[in-house]
């Protein structure tokens, strides 16, 4: 009969939007906020289209009070969790537990970098879960972390596949200068005293042991992954990859207490983080290029 085709595929529809419902609102508390093509392609990576996810999208706008938001900028709309959602996501039990967590939205309406720098780490999030290196509920964004040089604010942490965690920059607008500080935060977090006294079967471990290397107690510092994304009126991402690296190797304990790495955010979504993307930072160390499970280990 005419128009049943076109009712059973919007029948479909629906039913696929409701059955990843959860999946999309989880990710966007996680990321704090995404495109639809961004979610199609860490939800649905076999469809050809974004439909089903703007379906989940809609119902869950539709919701009283709404789970999510949205903001429209040149063309493309930006979706966030609202304080509803977040809850909602935080009371299903399969949201990691943090303090401080946001929503997306003054990220998502952000008239500067602000916001195209939350996609580049989207977009680095997409990279490693099609590579299955590290599936997207593994991440973690804007973690905060206290140490003697003062706070440092992760852009991304990531457990991956293998159990190892790796630290993750996105280098788009932010001055060489600041880049090289927050790389001798890492130092300093890497380097802080054990707090606490132990376990009766375990001496004091420092915060970073605690949180990053599991029961392992040879498990090394976990490696800092710089990746460089475009901006206007900057120069080119290769450009300011080598001149990171000049400023890098002036750091204490980089290539050898820490492990830096970097890539641009053009190799790493063309090849995947299992490819020879990644430059290794440090003095006497050249320019090639290295997988994530080929780098050398902190001592």
């Amino acid at each position: 009969m005419p128009g049943e085709a076109p009712r059973a595929r919007n029948a479909a529809a629906t039913k696929a939007g409701a059955d990843i419902r959860s999946e999309v609102l989880l990710t966007l508390a996680q990321l704090r906020l995404a495109t639809p093509r961004r979610l199609k392609a860490l939800l649905l990576p076999p469809q050809q289209d974004t439909h089903h996810v703007r379906r989940a999208l809609r119902n869950l706008l539709a919701e009283s009070p709404a789970l999510v938001g949205r903001t429209h900028r040149a063309q493309q709309s930006y979706w966030y969790c609202t304080p509803a959602g977040l809850a909602e996501a935080a009371a299903s039990g399969e949201l990691a537990p943090r303090a401080g967590r946001t929503t997306g939205k003054r990220i998502a309406a952000s008239k500067t970098g602000l916001r195209e720098h939350g996609l580049a780490l989207v977009d680095t999030v997409v990279a490693f879960h099609q590579a299955k290196v590290a599936d997207c509920a593994d991440w973690q964004v804007e973690v905060a972390h206290a140490t003697p040089a003062g706070n440092l604010v992760s852009d991304g942490v990531v457990l991956l596949a293998d159990g190892s965690s790796v630290f993750v920059e996105i280098g788009r607008t932010m001055s060489y200068a600041r880049l090289v500080a927050k790389l001798e935060r890492y130092d300093a977090y890497r380097n802080a005293p054990p707090s606490g006294r132990g376990k009766a079967a375990r001496a004091p471990r420092s915060h970073w042991q605690e949180t990053y290397a599991g029961p392992s107690l040879d498990r090394p510092f976990p490696p800092v992954l710089f990746v460089f994304a475009p901006a206007p009126r900057r120069a080119a991402p290769a450009t300011r990859e080598a001149a990171f690296h000049q400023r890098a190797q002036h750091v204490h304990g980089v290539n050898y207490r820490i492990i830096v790495a970097t890539t641009t955010l053009r190799q790493l979504t063309r090849h995947g983080p299992d490819e020879p993307v990644w430059r290794v930072a440090g003095c006497g160390v050249g320019e090639d290029r290295y997988s994530l499970d080929a780098l050398p280990k902190a001592w």
